[in-house]
């Protein structure tokens, strides 16, 4: 074993797998460009930590697990003329997750919601943000079968690990008393802790409808809109538009 294979051996074993992988074309690049020791060393390290923020995205957007790649570059402003860009991009600070606030799209269907709400939710993992991206249905099952093996409790706390939770499409199908009460649940321990990316196509006075019980709705709603921002969509359906056009 030569010296290069010996020392990227040691940078393996001190767990810069990234540094040892590229250590040969790093040297190449510092000799070419006749870089100072320090230079090297800042090289070396910046090559590390790019390598890593890229494995690290790269895992939270398979963790988020997204249904689709919408991204905010390709969001149509011009067809939804009721939220603007510099709206959605001063949202880009993420003042709303250090602060604990909540985002909500309220909308007919088809105009763009679930389209928003990935791509803030991709921004937000680039920015070092956990995001997890699931369907009120899918989250309302999930939570019955955690309650059905006693596992309710267990199970919030794991939703409640990511920064943002992204609930998408509330409010389509009616729920249980078993279901309204996982979703109290769930949205009391978030409550001023977590952030949630809301999409729903009914406005907040509708909502008795699909839990058929305001008493429980009202309380939900209350946590939900207490810090939060909330952005009413209208318009014709984007998705029956291109279809007609074609």
């Amino acid at each position: 074993m030569n010296l290069l294979e010996q020392t990227a051996a040691k940078y393996r074993r001190l767990r810069l797998t990234a540094t040892a992988a590229q250590l040969a074309d790093l040297l190449t690049q510092a000799e070419a460009n006749e870089l100072s020791y320090l230079s090297f060393a800042q090289l070396l390290a910046e090559h590390e930590l790019e390598q890593r923020t890229h494995k690290r995205i790269a895992l939270h957007r398979r963790q988020a697990a997204f249904p689709a790649e919408k991204r905010l570059e390709g969001f149509d402003y011009r067809h939804q003329t009721t939220i603007t860009k510099r709206q959605v991009n001063a949202l880009l600070d993420f003042g709303f997750i250090d602060n604990r606030d909540n985002l909500v799209f309220i909308g007919p269907p088809g105009v763009g919601k679930t389209h928003l709400a990935i791509g803030i939710g991709h921004k937000a993992i680039e920015a070092g943000y956990k995001v997890l991206f699931r369907t009120a249905l899918d989250l309302v099952e999930d939570l019955e079968l955690a309650e059905m093996k006693g596992e309710l409790k267990r199970r919030v706390r794991q939703l409640a690990k990511f920064d943002v939770l992204i609930i998408d499409e509330l409010g389509y199908l009616p729920m249980s008393r078993q279901a309204r009460y996982n979703l109290f649940q769930l949205i009391n321990s978030l409550y001023e802790y977590r952030s949630v990316i809301l999409t729903t196509n009914k406005d907040f006075t509708s909502w008795g409808e699909f839990f058929h019980d305001d008493n429980v709705a009202v309380p939900i709603i209350d946590r939900i809109i207490h810090h939060s921002h909330i952005f009413m969509l209208g318009g014709e359906s984007y998705r029956l538009k291109q279809k007609t056009a074609g």
